[in-house]
């Protein structure tokens, strides 16, 4: 019965996350076949044969708000299905993605896209600038002798070979 058709179909695994102009919404559905999709302001609509035991799937996602379906893009992979979907208007996170607070199993956040919403993509890369900025000048300051100070391990044994007990021969394992 793993190739019947007249099954009702059932919601792929959905993950979702956003920033304050965008969703990121991924089908997780691998090999899929017959996909449809259809975007409008208000919904999604997915239905397609896929997955390890090839069943019909099949959701529709009622936005908590209207997008903007012309500016959206879509990445179909082997795995899943990958969706930029613009919000029609920027602003503040939504406080869910479906316009109904009914918890569904099948719906689950995207931890790896998730930005809180106190932190934009431009904070991102601003912060990462700082820590490599703060980093290089923390280490210029370690040199070693800057300020006339030798650090630990400086000339102590430089006219001596380096000799180290992990390089004596080790007798044979037996």
């Amino acid at each position: 019965m793993s190739g019947d058709s007249s099954a009702a179909p059932i919601p792929p695994a959905v993950m979702w996350a956003q920033r304050k102009d965008k969703l990121y919404v991924t089908i997780c559905l691998e090999d899929v076949q017959n996909k449809k999709l259809e975007l409008t302001e208000k919904q999604l609509i997915f239905s397609g044969v896929g997955g390890t035991d090839r069943k019909p799937h099949a959701v529709t996602i009622d936005f908590h708000k209207e997008v903007n379906p012309d500016d959206s893009k879509q990445l179909v992979t082997d795995r899943e299905i990958v969706m930029c979907i613009k919000k029609k208007e920027s602003g503040p996170y939504w406080p869910r993605l479906l316009s109904d607070s009914t918890k569904r199993h099948w719906l689950k956040t995207d931890f790896n896209r998730w930005l809180d919403e106190d932190d934009s993509d431009d904070d991102m890369a601003a912060r990462e600038n700082n820590l490599e900025e703060m980093m290089a000048r923390m280490g210029s300051g370690f040199g070693g002798g800057d300020d006339g100070l030798p650090l630990p391990g400086d000339d102590i044994g430089a006219d001596e070979p380096d000799q180290d007990s992990d390089d004596e021969d080790l007798p044979d394992l037996e």
